[in-house]
């Protein structure tokens, strides 16, 4: 039987995905756990693999376009089998016919879905609409679970079980992947393996069918996978179903190149050794790029999947005409004429800009900032290095010096609920760090509680992991306070914008020496600027004060810290 393929949800902030490239077409012929085409999303670039065995019989999207989450991807079956009913109520715009098969059968054309259009007689003919099952108190039907607070989908990343498997309570069903984790799910009842409702490298919205497990004799598998697909479309379980036109022959569509050069072999070849992503490389490769002449955008210079897609060549580059020379000067020639890139919006940038303008513009921030002499920072963190089995860095003791100023200002250590403000006892530090596409915030859980040894430890595992997308949903929530360090940069001073829910958020700037007054005259002492940014709902200015003020001491005499 023909199954459909649709785009997963790779990550909980994804609405769509990019095809980078097919590597099958209609007609041929695909085995389980075969690479069909490579899928980008807001986090990264992934290879979208066959789920089951069969004959592509048709592809919903070119590649380069892009695909809503669930949209159709492609049908596998059997060879020549009429699928059309698959897609009755799903409207296509791009066919991809097959080169090699006759444009007369089954798998060489598209079908074109019209709207759903119904007279008077089809409509007292139609048959009843069948009562929509309660899937949600349903044991034997396996949702999508929310595995964060900010989860809204899940990607398939890998089954462990296939239909017709015998399950019980606890075995392990698949990996789920959000944005930032993969995760195991369980089962958590007994029975057969009826039903998967994704194939891997699907995604699947919090809530909607994941799997049905039970008795085949005893449960209405049909009638379940329909109440899904209707709670999942918004619609009653039955519906008229749609006309659906007749095949038309579609002439196979042009490849269209934007590059008019040719790669030599020995330059693809030295392509391996230039400081870019494997995919950028491919693209290059395909494009016959010299991938020597485009600027990488990514961390370090590194060039990635949109510089490629980017790079203008320089045969297209517009030169104007030169200036009127000037007497006594050299005439001016301009490298190239005006104009501009447009790169779309990644998944990730798209909800950084949406969660920070709606703290920016619902929280009222004012911000606060103080200098902090770091001279017995920096000799107490010499000391500590001497003794200590990991390096202790001066993030590590920021950490430390906030959760325990923290402790003693409860009132910064707070959430605006709307009718009320929530008070945490717990203290779980943010710690802001920056990734290929923007930016992500792991948690030191309990961090007042901690040795500085402790949290070096903990970050040079959180960051590794936040850093390789690898951070567990509880590595990257609950925070109730966040620190951004851009010091390391070469940053003297900043504001940040508070990281909901927190009620406030400290911007570290880099250490500096400045000439100062001392009782002898003037010496140099190392600076460091801190900027606290408050949600004025929850922090009043002295407030706000008083907790840098006891920040302050504690760095500026780090062995409080440990006593």
């Amino acid at each position: 039987m023909a199954e459909i393929i649709r785009m997963p949800r790779m990550s909980d902030t994804m609405t769509e995905g990019v095809i980078v490239a097919w590597h099958k077409k209609v007609g041929d012929t695909v085995k389980s756990g075969d690479l069909m085409a490579e899928v980008e999303t807001d986090k990264a670039t992934m290879e979208l693999e066959s789920y089951d065995n069969g004959t592509i019989l048709y592809i919903g999207v070119d590649a380069g376009k892009a695909v809503p989450v669930d949209g159709v991807l492609a049908v596998i079956g059997k060879p020549n089998e009429d699928f059309s009913a698959l897609l009755n109520g799903t409207t296509t715009t791009t066919t991809t016919p097959a080169a090699a098969v006759e444009p007369t059968t089954p798998t060489a054309t598209l079908p074109i879905v019209a709207e759903t259009t119904t007279t008077n007689n089809e409509a007292a003919n139609a048959p009843k609409p069948a009562a929509t099952l309660d899937i949600t108190k349903m044991q034997e039907v396996v949702l999508m679970p929310r595995m964060s607070d900010t989860m809204t989908e899940g990607v398939i990343a890998n089954w462990l079980k296939k239909v017709g498997d015998t399950v019980k309570s606890g075995d392990v069903l698949a990996e789920v992947e959000t944005d930032k984790a993969t995760m195991e799910l369980e089962s958590y009842v007994n029975g057969t393996l009826l039903h998967i409702g994704v194939e891997k490298g699907g995604k699947v919205p919090v809530n909607q069918l994941l799997a049905i497990i039970g008795d085949a004799t005893k449960l209405d598998v049909p009638a379940i996978i329909a109440s899904a697909n209707a709670i999942a479309n918004g619609t009653p379980a039955s519906t008229t179903e749609p006309t659906v036109a007749t095949p038309q022959p579609t002439a196979p569509q042009p490849t269209v190149t934007t590059t008019t050069t040719t790669q030599a072999p020995e330059l693809l070849e030295e392509n391996r050794f230039i400081k870019a992503s494997p995919l950028a490389k491919k693209l290059a490769k395909e494009k016959g790029l010299n991938i020597k002449t485009v600027t990488g955008t990514g961390d370090g210079g590194r060039i990635i999947k949109r510089d490629i897609d980017s790079y203008i060549p320089t045969e297209t580059i517009v030169t104007p005409m030169a200036v009127t020379p000037v007497p006594m000067a050299t005439a001016f020639v301009a490298g190239a004429g005006e104009g501009y890139t447009d790169v779309v919006n990644s998944q990730m940038r798209k909800t950084i800009a949406r969660r920070l303008s709606e703290s920016k513009f619902t929280a009222p921030h004012f911000y606060l900032k103080m200098e902090v002499n770091m001279d017995n920072a920096i000799a107490a963190r010499k000391a500590l290095n001497e003794v200590s089995k990991v390096k202790i860095s001066f993030q590590d003791l920021m950490i430390k010096a906030c959760a325990m100023a923290l402790r003693q200002h409860p009132a910064v250590n707070s959430s605006w609920m709307g009718d009320y403000i929530r008070t945490y006892n717990h203290i779980h530090v943010g710690s802001a760090v920056a990734v290929e596409d923007g930016l992500i915030v792991p948690v030191f859980k309990f961090a007042d509680q901690k040795s500085l040894s402790q949290i070096a430890t903990e970050a040079n595992d959180l960051y590794t992991k936040a850093k390789t997308k690898k951070l567990q949903p509880n590595e990257f929530t609950g925070n109730t306070f966040t620190i951004s360090n851009l010091g390391m940069m070469d940053i003297d001073e900043f504001t940040a914008i508070v990281n909901p829910p927190d009620s406030a958020i400290l911007a570290v700037g880099k250490i500096k020496e400045v000439v100062v007054k001392t009782a002898d005259g003037f010496g140099v002492a190392n600076m460091l600027m801190l900027t606290l940014s408050c949600d004025h709902r929850i922090v009043d200015g002295a407030v706000g004060a008083r907790f840098l003020q006891t920040l302050k001491a504690y760095l500026q005499n780090p062995v409080t810290m440990l006593v």
